[in-house]
């Protein structure tokens, strides 16, 4: 019996062969699609958090979760910064807060306000200090060379985007919550974490457990037909 290549050659560059370990019959991709929409349709963003203690290994599994996201030309152009020092997470809350407070008396529009009263949200971030990690990404706009030379990335935001998205399910596959925050601007985060010039602050999220009594917006999620179209 001759064993299939393991290994090809396209164009100098070496590929592997992809072997899927698990197929499953038409029922089960239904019932297993069905039952994994159910269980991330109770994820919801949280806002006060409890400040239980979260191992560090358990952070290091999110980011590596979140950096098998796909890539443009596979450029993996992110850095995830995860802060549990309470020195600095407090640093962030005064400066996000500082622009929050710009931004809610004179950046923000009285519509934009209005819309956001259902959410029970405001320009006080006290979930910064709270929860016991902070999740920074970065979105590499290119990389640099040894020599400090610049190479290119390609579709940034798509890609960290794709990225986030992972990161916010893996939370939640954790028993976590999290909350998407993104004070605008956000160039105080690359200050105060000390990170190079190709870095941009692309999204933040507070992770850890819920407080114990948490009350959540009585929102409604879209129904298909108001965000899909077939073609059939």
């Amino acid at each position: 019996m001759i064993n299939p290549k393991e290994k090809i050659t396209i164009d100098n560059h070496e590929h592997v062969k992809y072997n899927q370990d698990f197929q499953y019959t038409e029922q089960e991709m239904i019932d297993r699609s069905s039952s994994f929409y159910k269980w991330l349709n109770k994820r919801r963003s949280i806002r006060i958090f409890s400040d239980k203690p979260i191992p560090k290994s358990v952070i290091e599994n999110l980011i590596l979760t979140a950096s098998t996201s796909p890539s443009g030309a596979h450029k993996q152009p992110w850095t995830f910064c995860a802060v549990s020092n309470k020195e600095l997470k407090a640093k962030i809350r005064i400066a996000a807060e500082a622009e929050e407070k710009i931004s809610y008396e004179s950046r923000m529009s009285a519509r934009w306000k209005d819309d956001l009263k259902a959410l029970g949200t405001d320009r006080h971030k006290p979930f910064l200090e709270t929860t016991p990690w902070l999740i920074i990404v970065f979105k590499k706009t290119y990389d640099l060379s040894e020599t400090n030379q610049k190479k290119n990335n390609y579709y940034v935001n798509e890609s960290v985007g794709i990225a986030c998205g992972m990161l916010i399910t893996a939370i939640h596959n954790a028993g976590l919550v999290t909350l998407t925050h993104t004070p605008s601007p956000m160039n105080f985060l690359a200050d105060l974490l000390n990170r190079p010039v190709n870095e941009k602050a692309f999204m933040l999220f507070p992770v850890g457990y819920a407080a114990a009594e948490v009350f959540v917006p009585n929102i409604n999620r879209k129904p298909l037909d108001d965000v899909s179209v077939f073609y059939e």
